[in-house]
């Protein structure tokens, strides 16, 4: 008997890559560390209060941070709310 909820998949099909981003913030002279965390804290999904500490320290010390890395559409998305929030911002990079 045929199981009409079951879902074949093309091979060919299913490992089609989506295209895929980093986010990348920067280090400047003008951002605090509470503003870059609150940031990254109020944008980036699933982001927790350490993280976003962590990686606004990350910024600091080294000059730059990966803030979050997935698909490129929601990669733009983050990168133009973080920018307008006043963050030196890295272009979106392509994976």
């Amino acid at each position: 008997m045929f199981n009409s909820l079951g879902t074949v998949l093309d091979p060919k099909k299913s490992n089609t890559k989506y295209p895929e981003a980093r986010v990348i913030v920067l280090d400047d002279n003008f951002n605090t560390f509470q503003h870059v965390a609150n940031c990254l804290l109020t944008i980036i999904p699933s982001m927790s209060e350490q993280r976003a500490w962590d990686l606004a320290i990350k910024v600091d010390k080294t000059g730059s941070a990966e803030v979050w890395r997935g698909n490129l559409e929601q990669a733009e998305l983050y990168h133009e709310q973080l920018f307008s929030k006043g963050l030196t911002m890295a272009p979106v990079e392509k994976t």
